[in-house]
C-alpha cells in the first residue's frame, strides 16, 4: 500500500530494506535477522519513515500522526522488506486528491530531501520512469481511496515487455549489493515470462 484513506483516517506504508527470500523457513529467518541488523538498511528505512511523517503532516491534523507499525519484516514472493505504517487523522480541509499529491512521489523512489532528489533523478536518469513509481488504485464515491505504488509491474507494448526495478542509494550503499537487489526484485516478473536472471 502506498496510501489509503478510510473515512478520516489516512495511512501510508514506507517500505525500505530488502533481502531475497530464503529457500525455506530457516533460511528466511536468518535473512530476516540479517536485514534487521543491517545498519545501512535500518538508516534508509528510518529516513523514509521520517519523510512519510513529513508528507502526512501536510494533510493530517496536527498531533494526530503516529507509527502503528515500525520496521516489521514482511515476506513477499521473491523478497522480504522492512515495512512501517504511518497513520493520521485527515485535515478536514484536505481531500483524497490532496493526500495522494502529498505522498507522490513516494520517498522510496525519490529519496530525501524529496525536491532536490527529484532534480538529481531528472539530471541523471537517461530513461523516463513512465508508470514506474506512480500509483494504481481507486477513489471511491464515499471519499475513500486506496493506492499502491507501481513498482512490481511490467508494461507490455508491441509484443515487448518492459520491467523496471530499483534500489535505495544512501552514503553506505555498496553498488554490487544494490545491483543484486534490483535483480532480486525483477526475478518474479522475469520468471513469468519464462526467463531467468541467474
Amino acid at each position: 500500500m502506498l496510501v489509503k484513506m478510510q473515512k478520516d483516517r489516512v495511512y501510508t506504508c514506507p517500505i525500505a530494506g530488502t533481502r531475497k527470500r530464503g529457500k525455506d523457513f530457516k533460511e528466511d529467518k536468518l535473512l530476516a535477522e540479517d536485514l534487521l541488523s543491517d545498519e545501512k538498511e535500518k538508516a534508509e528505512h528510518v529516513m523514509l519513515v521520517d519523510l512519510a511523517r513529513n508528507d502526512m503532516g501536510k494533510v493530517c491534523k496536527i498531533g494526530s500522526i503516529k507509527l502503528s507499525e515500525f520496521m516489521e519484516v514482511k515476506n513477499y514472493s521473491h523478497v522480504m522488506h522492512l515495512v512501517s505504517t504511518v497513520e493520521g487523522e485527515r485535515d478536514e480541509k484536505k481531500n483524497a486528491f490532496d493526500i495522494l499529491s502529498s505522498i507522490l512521489p513516494a520517498g522510496t523512489l525519490s529519496g530525501a530531501p524529496k525536491i532536490r532528489a527529484m532534480e538529481i533523478i531528472e539530471e541523471l536518469e537517461n530513461e523516463k520512469r513512465g508508470l514506474y513509481g506512480g500509483a494504481v488504485g481507486y477513489f471511491g464515491f464515499d471519499g475513500n481511496m486506496d493506492m499502491c505504488i507501481a513498482i512490481r509491474m511490467m508494461v507490455v507494448k508491441n509484443r515487448k515487455a518492459y520491467i523496471q526495478s530499483g534500489a535505495g542509494i544512501v552514503a553506505d550503499s555498496v553498488p554490487e549489493n544494490e545491483y543484486e537487489e534490483t535483480q532480486n526484485k525483477a526475478k518474479a516478473l522475469i520468471k513469468i515470462l519464462g526467463g531467468d536472471i541467474g
